[in-house]
C-alpha cells in the first residue's frame, strides 16, 4: 500500500543539487536507508492483496503500514531537529501531498470509469460521494458513519473506493504528527533552559501518552461499537504512536546477532499468521491489533542481522524491495480491480487462476502508475523551487478529479428530476395490479425512482417523539412520530423493523387524512415478537422495551409485520414469538394489525433491472420462491381476539411472479425493502383493506 512510503526519510526532502540523480542512487547515498523495511512494506502489501483476493478477510497488513509510516516519519523529523534544520511544516505538507495525491487521483479516475462500465446506476451516487471523501482524506469517517447506520449500509456489494479509509487516516496523521514534532521542539527548547532534557525524551513522553490514551479508547470502542471503531482515526493513533516510539528507542535497543535472527523470523511468522488465526475485521483495532504491529516491530528491531540466516536477507532481496517501491500504487489498484472483476463476471470469489489474473493486473497498473505518475512528479524540479508551485500541482490534480465528479453528479440530479416530473398516469405502480386494470398494458415511461434517488427511498417519518410520547427507556431514544393532528381520533404505535417502517409510506398519509397519531419504535433487522433465542440480545431487549412502552401508553392500536420472509427456503415463516408478543396488547383492549411481510431476495432487484432489463427472468422471481404457498398469517386466525390480519401481497406479486418493476415503479430499493414510491402507489388499496380488516371508520 501505502502512503507510508512517501514518508521514507531518504525521499522526504527535496534535494535540489542532486535532482538529476536516479532515485536508486539517492536512496543508497542517504544515511539510514533500511532495505529490510522496504521489504517489510512489500510483504505487508502482499498480505493485504492475497487475503483480500483469495480469503476475503482482513490480514492486519494495514496496521503494519500505519506503524511503518510513523516509524519513518519520526526518523526523518528527529534527524531534522537534532541537526538543527528548520521543520518548515507547510513546505513539508505540500511536498508530501504532491507525492500522494497524483497517484490517488489517477486511481480514482480509473474507478469512475470502471463504475460507469460495471457498477449498477443506483450505486453511482455513493461512489461519487466516496470519490470526494477519498480526495479530501475523510473516507474513513464516511465509512464509519455508514457502518453503524443500518439505513445507510450498502447491501449490494463492496465499494471500489472502500480501501481509501486507511489512506485517509494516514493523511490525517501526516498533518497531525508534524504538529506534535513542532510542539515537542518548543517544549524541548523551554526545558533546556533549566535542565538537560533531550528532544527524544520529550517525544517519548508525548507519544507514550498518545499510545496509552488511544489504546484504552480503542479497546473500549472496539468492545462497544466495533463497526465505527474500525474506521475511527482516534482508535488507530496508538498504532502510529507505537511506530514513533519504536523509532525513538531503536538506537538504544541493540540485540545480539542470534537474538536478531530469532526476533526477525518470529516476527515474520506472527505477522503472516495474524489474519489466519484472528477474525481481524471483527476484533480490530483493539488490543488484538498489537499482534501484527508488535510482529512488525520485532522485524524492525531485528534490522540488519549480519547473519546469513536473518530474515533481513529475505526482506532486503531485490524483488521485495522493488515491490516495496510500488507498494503504494499496488494498494491503490488491487481493491478496485478485485471489485470490478467480481461485479463484471458475477462470481462471488475468484479461484486461483482468476485471483492470479487480478493480482497480475494490479501489479502491472501499479508499476505503470509508479513509473509514469509518481516518479516523474517526484523528480519534477519546477515545483520544488517555490511552495506556491507545489500548491499549484496539488490543486491541478484535485481539479482533474473534481471536474468529472461534479459534472457527473449534476447529470444524475437532472436525470432524477426528469424522472420524477413524469405524469403520474405513466407510473401507476401498484395500481397496475388492481382488478380494474387487469390486462391493461403499462404505458412507456422511465422507471421511477431514478437510480440516483434510490438512497432516498426510505419511508418518511416526521421527527422525534415529543411531549408525552417521549420514551423513558434510553433503548427507545429513536422514537419517531408523524405530526400530531389538531384532533387525535386514534393513536397507533408501529413496532418492528425497517419492513414495518416502509409501510409508513402508506400508513402515514392515511393516518393524517383520518386524524390518527402514529408513533414508531423501530430497530433495523429486529422483527417484533416475544423474547426468542432466534433473535440477538439487543433485539430482544429492544422488543421488551417497546412492549413496555405500549403497555404504559396504551394506544388504540399497534401495527406490526406478522410474517418473516427469507432469501432461501423456507421462504416465509411465522415471526418467532409473535402471538405471545402481541397478546398482552389485545388483552389490554388494544387492536393489533399484523401485515404480511414482503418478499426477500438473494440479489439486489433494482440493480438486476439496471443490468438486465425489467423483463429479464432473473428480475422476476417465481411466487413460490418468494412467499409461502400458504400464508403464515392463516395460522394466527382465531387464536387472539383483537388481532387483525392484512395481506397486500397481491399488490406486490401477480400471476405467479414477484417482479422488480410494476407499473413503471421499482418495487424494491435493494434485495428486501419496498421502495417508498411503490408503497405510496398502494395507498388507496392499503387504506381500503386496512379499514375493511379492522372495521375502523
Amino acid at each position: 500500500m501505502s502512503a507510508a512510503r512517501t514518508t521514507d526519510p531518504p525521499h522526504q526532502e527535496p534535494d535540489h543539487e542532486s535532482h538529476r540523480e536516479t532515485r536508486a542512487a539517492r536512496v543508497k547515498a542517504k544515511a539510514g536507508y533500511r532495505p529490510e523495511v522496504q521489504g517489510l512494506r512489500a510483504l505487508a502489501v502482499l498480505m493485504v492483496v492475497t487475503y483480500h483476493v483469495w480469503l476475503g478477510r482482513v490480514s492486519g497488513g494495514v496496521d503494519i503500514f500505519l506503524l511503518i509510516s510513523a516509524f519513518l516519519l519520526t526518523l526523518s523529523f528527529v534527524r531534522k531537529v537534532e541537526s538543527g534544520k528548520p521543520l518548515r511544516l507547510v513546505s513539508h505538507w505540500l511536498h508530501l501531498f504532491k507525492r500522494l495525491i497524483p497517484a490517488a487521483v489517477v486511481v480514482i479516475l480509473g474507478v469512475l470509469a470502471g463504475t460507469w462500465l460495471v457498477i449498477p446506476q443506483s450505486r453511482w451516487p455513493d461512489v461519487l460521494n466516496e470519490a470526494w471523501a477519498s480526495l479530501l482524506y475523510r473516507q474513513n469517517w464516511l465509512l464509519a458513519e455508514t457502518a453503524v447506520d443500518y439505513y445507510a449500509q450498502d447491501h449490494a456489494g463492496a465499494s471500489p473506493l472502500q480501501h481509501f479509509w486507511s489512506l485517509s487516516i494516514q493523511g490525517q496523521v501526516f498533518i497531525l504528527w508534524p504538529l506534535i514534532f513542532a510542539g515537542a521542539g518548543l517544549v524541548w527548547r523551554i526545558l533546556q533552559r533549566s535542565r538537560n532534557v533531550s528532544y527524544r525524551l520529550v517525544l517519548m513522553v508525548a507519544f507514550s501518552g498518545i499510545f496509552i490514551a488511544s489504546l484504552i479508547f480503542s479497546v473500549d470502542q472496539t468492545a462497544t461499537n466495533q463497526a465505527y471503531a474500525y474506521f475511527d482515526t482516534r482508535t488507530r493513533l496508538w498504532e502510529f504512536a507505537l511506530g514513533s516510539l519504536l523509532a525513538l528507542s531503536l538506537p538504544y535497543v541493540k540485540p545480539g546477532k542470534a537474538l536478531r535472527v530469532v526476533l526477525g523470523w518470529a516476527g515474520l511468522a506472527a505477522m503472516i499468521s495474524c489474519g489466519l488465526v484472528l477474525t481481524v475485521d471483527r476484533s480490530f483495532p483493539g488490543f488484538i491489533a498489537l499482534w501484527p504491529t508488535l510482529a512488525a516491530a520485532a522485524i524492525i528491531v531485528a534490522g540488519q542481522s549480519g547473519s546469513r540466516y536473518g530474515v533481513d536477507r529475505l526482506l532486503s532481496s531485490k524483488p521485495l524491495v522493488a515491490l516495496g517501491d510500488n507498494s503504494y500504487a499496488l494498494y491503490l489498484w488491487h481493491w478496485p480491480i478485485l471489485v470490478f472483476a467480481l461485479a463484471g463476471t458475477g462470481i462471488v470469489a475468484p479461484n486461483l487462476v482468476q485471483g492470479l489474473a487480478i493480482v497480475a493486473a494490479s501489479v502491472v497498473l501499479a508499476v505503470l502508475t509508479t513509473r509514469f505518475v509518481e516518479k516523474p512528479l517526484r523528480e519534477w524540479h519546477w515545483p520544488q523551487l517555490r511552495a506556491w508551485r507545489t500548491a499549484v500541482v496539488i490543486v491541478a490534480c484535485g481539479a482533474l478529479l473534481a471536474g468529472p465528479v461534479a459534472v457527473w453528479q449534476t447529470r444524475l440530479t437532472a436525470d432524477e428530476a426528469a424522472a420524477a416530473a413524469q405524469p403520474r398516469e405513466l407510473t401507476p405502480g401498484a395500481a397496475a395490479l388492481a382488478p380494474e386494470n387487469a390486462g391493461k398494458p403499462t404505458p412507456e415511461a422511465t422507471v421511477i425512482p431514478a437510480p440516483a434517488a434510490m438512497k432516498n427511498e426510505w419511508a418518511d417519518i416526521d421527527g422525534l417523539c415529543t411531549d408525552g410520547n417521549v420514551p423513558s427507556d434510553p433503548l427507545l431514544s429513536g422514537c419517531l412520530q408523524n405530526s400530531r393532528p389538531d384532533k387525535v381520533r386514534k393513536r397507533i404505535v408501529v413496532l418492528g423493523d425497517s419492513h414495518a417502517q416502509q409501510y409508513m409510506a402508506a400508513l402515514g398519509p392515511i393516518a393524517k387524512a383520518h386524524g390518527w397519531e402514529v408513533v414508531t419504535l423501530l430497530k433495523g433487522n429486529c422483527r417484533f415478537g416475544a423474547e426468542s433465542p432466534e433473535r440477538d440480545a439487543d433485539c430482544n431487549a429492544f422488543n421488551k422495551a417497546s412492549a413496555a412502552y405500549v403497555m404504559e401508553h396504551k394506544p388504540d392500536a399497534v401495527f406490526t409485520v406478522a410474517s418473516l420472509t427469507h432469501k432461501e427456503a423456507p421462504f416465509e415463516t411465522e415471526v418467532p414469538g409473535y402471538l405471545d408478543g402481541i397478546r398482552p396488547f389485545t388483552e389490554a383492549g388494544m387492536d393489533v394489525v399484523g401485515i404480511r411481510d414482503n418478499p426477500r431476495f438473494s440479489i439486489n432487484m433494482p440493480e438486476c433491472v439496471q443490468k438486465h432489463g425489467a423483463e429479464a427472468p432473473e428480475c422476476n422471481a417465481p411466487l413460490g420462491e418468494s412467499l409461502a404457498d400458504t400464508s403464515p398469517l392463516d395460522a394466527y386466525r382465531g387464536r387472539v381476539d383483537g388481532l387483525h390480519l392484512m395481506d397486500m401481497s397481491d399488490f406486490i406479486c401477480s400471476s405467479g411472479i414477484c417482479p422488480a418493476v410494476v407499473g413503471n415503479v421499482y418495487v424494491y430499493k435493494d434485495d428486501n425493502h419496498l421502495t417508498k414510491t411503490y408503497v405510496q402507489s398502494m395507498i388507496p388499496m392499503f387504506e381500503k383493506r386496512l379499514l375493511a380488516t379492522t372495521g375502523w371508520k
